[in-house]
C-alpha cells in the first residue's frame, strides 16, 4: 500500500492546478478521465461552476476553524476525483476551504482513471467511485481514514433509493442535486470534522 500511496503522490496536483486543468481541457473541447463524450462534456461544465460558484460562497464554521488550527499532525489528503463527477464538484471546494484553514493538511488530487491501483484498494460495494478521499499520515503514509464519495446524509438518501426502487434514476439525481445545493455543504464539513478528529481528542 505504501509505494501505491507514494506513487499517486508523485503524480498529484494541488487544487488550483486541478481547477486550472480541468478549465483548460473545457476550452479544448474535453473532459478528464478515458471516456471522452458530449455527456462527460456537459457535465464537467456544469460541475466547473458548480466549484466557482462555491469557491466564492462556502464558507466553514467557527468551531471548524478552530480545530483545523489547532490540529497539529501532518496529513496528505488524496482525493480521486474527475472532473465530470458531481458529487465531487460539490466536496472538492469544502475540502480546499478546510485545508486552506489549516497548517498541517495537504490536498493532493489525483484522477480517478490514471490512478486505477489506488482506486481499487478503495472502492465503494466494489465500484470505482468517486470522490474517495483517503488521510494519510504524511511522514509514514500510513492510511488513516477514507471518505466517500458522498456526505453521510446524501448516502442515506442513496441508500434509501435503492432499497426502494434498485437504482438511482433521473429523478432522483435531480433530488440529489437539490439536496446537495439546500444543504450548502454543511453535512461535509461535519464529516471532514469527523475524519480529522479519528486520531485526535477534538470530539
Amino acid at each position: 500500500m505504501k509505494s501505491i500511496i507514494e506513487n499517486s503522490l508523485e503524480k498529484s496536483i494541488s487544487y488550483s492546478e486541478y481547477r486550472k486543468l480541468v478549465a483548460d481541457l473545457l476550452a479544448e473541447g474535453r473532459s478528464t478521465g478515458e471516456n471522452q463524450s458530449d455527456d462527460m462534456l456537459n457535465y464537467s461544465k456544469l460541475n466547473n461552476s458548480r466549484m466557482k460558484r462555491l469557491d466564492k460562497t462556502f464558507n466553514l464554521s467557527e468551531k471548524t476553524i478552530e480545530i483545523v488550527k489547532n490540529s497539529t499532525k501532518k496529513y496528505n489528503w488524496i482525493v480521486l476525483t474527475e472532473g465530470w463527477c458531481g458529487d465531487a464538484a460539490h466536496a472538492l471546494p469544502v475540502m480546499n476551504k478546510i485545508v486552506e484553514a489549516s497548517k498541517s493538511i495537504e490536498l493532493k488530487i489525483v484522477l480517478r482513471d490514471e490512478n486505477e491501483e489506488l482506486m481499487n484498494k478503495f472502492l465503494t460495494n466494489g465500484n470505482k467511485s468517486i470522490p474517495k478521499l483517503i488521510a494519510v499520515d504524511s511522514e509514514t503514509k500510513e492510511v488513516i481514514h477514507s471518505w466517500g464519495p458522498r456526505p453521510s446524509e446524501a448516502t442515506k438518501l442513496v441508500v434509501e433509493q435503492k432499497e426502494n426502487f434498485g437504482s438511482l434514476d433521473a429523478n432522483f439525481k435531480k433530488d440529489l442535486q437539490v439536496w446537495y445545493n439546500s444543504n450548502k455543504g454543511i453535512n461535509l464539513e461535519e464529516d471532514m470534522l469527523k475524519l480529522l478528529c479519528v486520531t485526535t481528542d477534538c470530539v
